[in-house]
């Protein structure tokens, strides 16, 4: 079992940047797939950046690509998603979640990761 706590939210004008951090409890932590999703007001849960149990391959929405990057510290344990280029539609609840499971369609859907966080608010004022 993992327990995920996110922080690093808050309030950013368009085209500026944020950190966000998940630190993660136990000693599992390297053999989970990480994920990062967000959720906009009225909007369903979407999928935002994957990584690996090593870190060595990510996965990016389209959206996001070129923007964002995910990365993590399994010494730590924590897992990050640096946001660049931050536009109005980037604002939502950010959520970091772990899964069991790789794989290039397995890792896209919030049903296949087990353990969430509490979610950390990030707003991009245009």
């Amino acid at each position: 079992q993992v327990q995920l706590v996110e922080s690093g939210g808050g309030l950013v004008q368009a085209g500026g940047s944020l950190r966000l951090s998940c630190a993660a409890s136990g000693r599992t932590f390297s053999s989970y797939i990480m994920g990062w999703f967000r959720q906009a007001p009225g909007k369903e849960r979407e999928f935002v950046a994957a990584i690996s149990r090593s870190g060595g391959t990510t996965y990016y929405a389209d959206s996001v690509k070129g923007r964002f990057t995910i990365s993590r510290d399994n010494a730590k344990p924590t897992v990050y998603l640096q946001m660049t280029s931050l536009k109005s539609e980037d604002t939502a609840v950010y959520y970091c979640a772990a899964a069991a499971t790789w794989g290039v369609s397995v890792v896209k859907r919030s049903s296949e990761y087990s353990y969430w966080g509490q979610g950390t608010q990030v707003t991009v004022s245009s």
